[in-house]
């Protein structure tokens, strides 16, 4: 048996009413007013729902049919991300699978439109998902994603999550097999992924056209446990 955890206790469930603001980006808690610019940035390119669950939507007032029933939910509990440059909003990200009395919480429904895919704004999203599920005394966040999403799974392992393998027919999404991808970090973990992050999303590793000089994943990469073999 392994020894008990000295002077842990189970975490709150994250409240749903405060953001999560950095540098580059805002999480605000989804609300009906996000669909109409949320519909508006998700309609450039459909393929943002392929690997989804939903979508793509037909109309704006599906879509917020849609919003206003994940705004009320309290897992998963979504958030709406809002660029610091433009103003606007771009995407949405949520916590599910949320276990307090296990200390275990998840990121997912990750959804970006075209424009905020890529960008400081993605990765500090996931970084502050992770910092205050760290902070709130939550001991393992974690990321799944369908076997086959190489992209997803690339993801993981640049955001310092290590592989712990694949689930097996684990769903039936819009009626295809999915095999998942499991992926975690532990709070032992982010003692070292934290500062990683904290120097790829400082200003000074940013050139004057916003190319960057260090690569995230070459900051993580030392941190994490297993890496993807698939990769």
């Amino acid at each position: 048996m392994t020894a008990p955890l000295a002077g842990w206790t189970p975490p709150l469930a994250p409240d749903g009413r405060t953001p999560l603001a950095g540098c580059f980006v805002t999480l605000e808690p989804l609300a009906p007013h996000h669909a109409p610019p949320l519909h508006a940035a998700n309609t450039v390119d459909d393929a943002i729902w392929d690997w989804l669950p939903y979508g793509p939507f037909p109309s704006e007032a599906a879509y917020q049919t849609w919003i206003d029933a994940k705004a009320a939910s309290d897992d998963p509990r979504f958030f709406a991300l809002r660029d610091t440059g433009t103003g606007a909003p771009g995407g949405v990200m949520s916590y599910l699978r949320i276990t307090p009395e296990a200390g275990s919480i998840e990121i997912g429904h990750i959804c970006l439109s075209p424009a905020l895919q890529r960008t400081p704004a993605a990765t500090e999203a996931v970084f502050l998902m992770a910092d205050w599920a760290f902070r709130a005394g939550y001991r393992r966040f974690e990321w799944k994603c369908n076997a086959l999403n190489l992209r997803s799974r690339r993801a993981a392992q640049r955001f310092g999550f290590s592989f712990e393998g694949v689930f097996r027919q684990h769903m039936v999404v819009k009626g295809r097999n999915r095999d998942s991808a499991w992926f975690a970090m532990t709070d032992g973990d982010w003692t070292r992924l934290r500062p990683a992050f904290a120097t790829w999303l400082d200003p000074a590793n940013f050139d004057a056209e916003g190319r960057q000089q260090t690569r995230l994943g070459d900051l993580t990469g030392p941190c994490r446990v297993a890496s993807d073999p698939a990769l």
